[in-house]
């Protein structure tokens, strides 16, 4: 028999008070099956059942946890009849991790979550253990798959209000938002640079020079005159282009193709002269008049009146692509306009 000095002791050893929700320490001293078994100074050992136990991606529970060595727990329910507490490693975890991706909100910091469930209004998806809600206006596209991982920032996070939302479309709006101050940072008026057609509508193609899309008027494509940029751009065409405008203010960049050409206005101010008689080639004709080419990749305007005269002096109606005879009446290269007569 033991003394009453030993039994004292002995009852000393396993005086405990915990409660649900209290945060101890306990020391690993073995597995059942996927089940922890941990001693926290109790009168029989406590158990962390496996649905307990937060094991991150490509772990198992032996990875993570070695015998002999002491970790965090949380009291998951009274002591029972058998002197048995049953803990959850998972709720600490978990709460750590919260804390973490708190931090990371304010940081602004980009996270990998992965997609649990698509539904009508967005996708559910797991970020460190713990389930946040994506909506469809903040995903970049409209393709992602069960299982997939996706890059994603916080834009609100509040756990006592189940309050866990984030946006894909933020990480690359931020990032396209580091990108484009970088390119307004480096690039300069007349500088040339490389640039691949991204996209082709009626006024133009727009350009990416580098990860900002800049914008190629169809008036600075050719000195030639083109009806519809497609006739001479295609996607994925990559071309030197020159920066003729910068709006920084609204994150607009203007491109010249023309301007690395020759400009044949200046060659032509050597050949031509008013009063010269041309021969022209009629390349369109509008309402208000025909534009007459006169020299190469240079056009004259002859007027709706003048085109009546030539109608009435050659019994015939002015047609696309012919030659005629024309004489400069008004030549301002520097504005790159001619006024043309018929002879």
């Amino acid at each position: 028999m033991i003394d009453d000095k030993e039994y004292l002791e002995l009852l000393g050893k396993y005086e405990y008070s915990y409660k649900i929700g209290n945060i101890i320490e306990g020391c690993v001293i073995g597995f059942e099956g996927n089940n922890l078994l941990i001693d926290i100074n109790t009168k029989s050992c406590a158990i962390c059942p496996q649905n307990e136990i937060f094991i991150p991606k490509d772990k198992n529970i032996k990875e993570l946890f070695e015998i002999g060595e002491k970790y965090e727990f949380a009291i998951n329910s009274q002591e029972n009849e058998d002197g048995i507490y049953y803990l959850s490693h998972k709720k600490v975890a978990l709460s750590k991790n919260i804390k973490i991706l708190e931090e990371k909100f304010k940081n602004n910091e980009t996270l990998t979550g992965t997609i649990v469930n698509l539904t009508k209004g967005g996708i559910i998806v797991n970020v460190m253990g713990i389930k946040g809600f994506v909506p469809s206006s903040q995903l970049k596209t409209n393709n992602e798959t069960i299982g997939q991982e996706i890059e994603l920032k916080i834009l609100s996070i509040d756990m006592s209000q189940n309050n866990f939302i984030l946006s894909n479309k933020k990480v690359y709006n931020d990032s396209m938002d580091n990108i484009k101050k970088e390119i307004f940072d480096t690039i300069e008026l007349n500088m040339v640079v490389k640039g691949k057609v991204v996209r082709i509508t009626d006024f133009g193609a727009f350009v990416d020079i580098g990860g900002i899309d800049g914008l190629l008027p169809l008036s600075q494509i050719s000195w030639n005159w083109i009806d519809n940029p497609q006739d001479v751009l295609k996607c994925d065409d990559v071309l030197d282009v020159e920066i003729i405008g910068i709006d920084k203010d609204k994150q607009r960049i203007s491109l010249s193709l023309k301007s690395l050409e020759e400009n044949p206005w200046l060659n032509a101010s050597d050949k031509i002269k008013e009063k010269d008689k041309i021969k022209g080639k009629v390349t369109r004709i509008k309402p208000f008049g025909a534009f007459i080419e006169v020299y190469p990749k240079v056009e004259g305007l002859l007027n709706k009146s003048q085109i009546q005269q030539y109608c009435l002096k050659y019994g015939k109606e002015l047609t696309q692509d012919e030659e005629i005879d024309v004489t400069i009446k008004k030549f301002d290269p520097e504005n790159q306009k001619i006024n043309l007569e018929i002879e």
